[in-house]
Formats: C-alpha cells, structure tokens, sequence
C-alpha cells in the first residue's frame, strides 16, 4: 500500500474492491464503514455478504469485477478521476460528516483550495436581486482567496458559479458525471472545468438523478464547505435542506435577508429567526469563518487505514429471538443505536450484526448516519 500526504493510497485492487462494494445493493456509506470495520477489508467484506444476508431471506447483487473495472475505465476516459476517503486528494473537510462517502468522482479541480471553502445556495426562480447577490458574494469570496461550493441548479447556484469562475468553484451533482441536470448547465459545467475548478459525484457514472438524490447532493455542498450562504429560499426548499444539514455538519449558516412580502425570502428570514446569521456581504461572511473552529467530527479517524486488521471475536450467531427483540424495537421513527441494545437487553455484537442484516436486506435506514429506523415498504 502507497503512503500518500495526508492519507493512503489505494492499490488497483483495492480500489476495485471498494467500487464493488459499495455499489453492492443496500450498501450506503454507513454499513460500508460498518463492513471494512467488521472484516478488515472490502475484499473480505465481499467474501462475508452472502452469509451475512443469509437469515433474512433476501439477497443483495455484488457488482462483478468487470463492472467495477468498466466504471473505472469510464471516470477515466471523462478525465475524471474515483478518490477514496483515505487518500490525501479527497476533500478534507468531507471527511467529518456523518455518512460521508467512501468513493467520489472528482474532475478538474487539482489546484483548488478546498480548505477555504463557502456553499452559496438558494432559489431556482430567483429575483434579479438575488441573483446580483449571489453573484457579487461569490465573487467577493473569491477575490479573498475562498472557493465556492453550489449544486449547479437553476437559479442563485448557477449565478454563484458564473460570479466564482475565475477563483474557483466546485459544482456538486445529483446524478453521474456524465448526466448533468439540468441540461440548460451543461455549458455552464464545461466552463468550471475550463477555468480549474471541478465537478464531483458520489454516483456512478450514467446515473440519472432522481428527486431522492437531490437531498443526498445537498449534504455534499454543506460538507464540503465551512458554512453555508442561503440567498433566497421559499419556507420549504431544497436549500433549507442544506442549511438543516450544515447544522448537523456543525457548519456556519448565513442568510441574507429579504423582504417579507416576497415569498422567495420566507426561508432565509425564518432561517434568520432561528438563529442563523445575517449577512449583508462578503466581510461578514469571511469575519465569521475566521474566529471558527474548523468543523469537526468523531466519526472518522484520520488515522485510519482501509485494510487495517480487523480484531475479530467469535461470537455465536443471533438467534431467531434475539431478530424479533430487535425488530420489535425498531419503529419507522430514527432513534439511536444504544437506546436499541438498552431497550432489547441484546449484547452489542448481536445488535450490530443483526442491523448490519437489516441493512443489507433494505429494510432499515439510517439518519444522519447514527439514527436507524424501519423502512417504510
């Protein structure tokens, strides 16, 4: 293994192994992790699944290696390229977000600075007013040195990235890397490319975006940033998402304020209301992230290896009792895992095993990567 600054490089193999694992059915961030910390590997984490998903009468599809190898070609032939969590290239501040992703795909954006970095999000159906505000934030950000961070939407997320084209921005997408959405910014994406800046994806190559991954690409705007901007948003939308999740994140949300009587900024005054902080400019943006902790996590350790050893104990198998204690605790409301194991009496490795089962047979989700609940079917 190839020690790189600031992490370790994956083999080939290891790459392909962590490609067919986590593009396994049921396999998200959380129970990836969950797995190479059961079994040490993703290669013997591969080897486990089909025992592991034994008892619940379901199986899960594990990608073959072709596959695997055939999206790796395809990142490389769009001069992208597939970056893991333990290599020094992945975003350092996505790293400590709940559920981050194991594997993006990133092009362009080798010379970015992804340490100063600020989400601006905001209206599809902007005012012109929003509009003008986003653009001079974006580009009075980037005259100081930040880089801007959107979701390459309609709207107050494009005008971001047109204001931020030439210090730098990073577009974050829904879908593929190949099926930017919508299409009227496809132009607009080959712009960020040309002028150094870069797209990212947690999603395979040719995969269309669904309205469920628009939530899921919000968390990567936030976490990717050291706070969030909101320009303009109605009282429910896709940017007050993103600011719900910064807070989570334990990131800095802005708003700027507009007027009552226009319902594009009902979302940023309430955010305001609740305590997010209002801006009128750049000044205060940058003031407030300067006496800032940078955001931090416990959930992932930086040091970290991707094929540590695992310590395994030889434990017997749950029984069909201690399933139904469990199942029977669940509800479809998130609670935490250790109100579960104080509610069931079940030994930690039991419950562990039996959510990692769960999870694997899609009947479980989680939240904020530390809640669990039922899935609705």
């Amino acid at each position: 293994m190839e020690a790189a600054l600031g992490g370790v490089t994956l083999s080939r193999p290891q790459r392909v192994a962590w490609l067919r694992l986590l593009r396994t059915d049921n396999v998200g961030p959380v129970t990836f992790r969950q797995l190479l910390g059961r079994f040490g590997s993703a290669e013997a984490a591969l080897e486990a699944l089909p025992g592991l998903t034994r008892g619940t009468g379901r199986s899960v599809r594990i990608p073959s290696q072709g596959e695997a190898e055939d999206e790796l070609a395809a990142v490389a032939a769009a001069g992208a390229r597939l970056v893991a969590s333990s290599e020094a290239d992945y975003p350092a501040h996505l790293r400590f977000i709940p559920a981050a992703p194991p594997l993006v795909t990133i092009a362009g954006g080798e010379n970015l600075d992804w340490q100063r970095t600020v989400g601006i999000v905001g209206a599809r159906n902007a005012s012109s007013a929003g509009h003008k505000m986003a653009q001079i934030l974006a580009l009075d950000l980037g005259e100081r040195g930040y880089t801007v961070v959107s979701g390459l939407a309609r709207g107050i997320d494009a005008g971001a990235h047109r204001a931020s084209l030439r210090t730098g921005t990073v577009a974050v997408l829904a879908g593929g890397l190949d099926r930017i959405y919508p299409d009227e910014n496809i132009p607009l994406a080959q712009e960020i490319l040309d002028n150094g800046g870069a797209l990212l994806t947690e999603m395979p190559m040719g995969w269309e975006p669904r309205a469920r991954d628009f939530p899921r690409r919000n968390r990567l705007v936030s976490g990717l940033s050291l706070g969030i901007v909101v320009v303009e948003a109605a009282k429910r939308s896709g940017s007050l998402i993103t600011a719900r999740l910064a807070l989570e994140q334990n990131r800095d949300v802005f708003a700027v304020p507009g007027s009552p009587l226009d319902p594009r900024a009902e979302g940023g005054n309430a955010l305001i209301q609740q305590g997010a902080k209002l801006i009128t400019c750049a000044a205060d943006i940058i003031e407030s992230l300067s006496t800032a902790d940078p955001a931090r996590s416990t959930l992932f350790d930086p040091d970290w290896e991707p094929d540590a050893p695992a310590i395994r104990i030889d434990l017997p198998p749950p029984s069909a009792d201690d399933r139904s204690r469990l199942l029977e605790a669940l509800s479809t409301t998130p609670m935490p895992v250790d109100d579960i194991i104080a509610q069931t009496g079940l030994a930690v490795p039991a419950v562990q095993t039996l959510l990692l089962e769960l999870d694997l047979a899609g009947r479980i989700e989680w939240s904020s990567g530390q809640l669990v609940a039922l899935r609705f079917e």
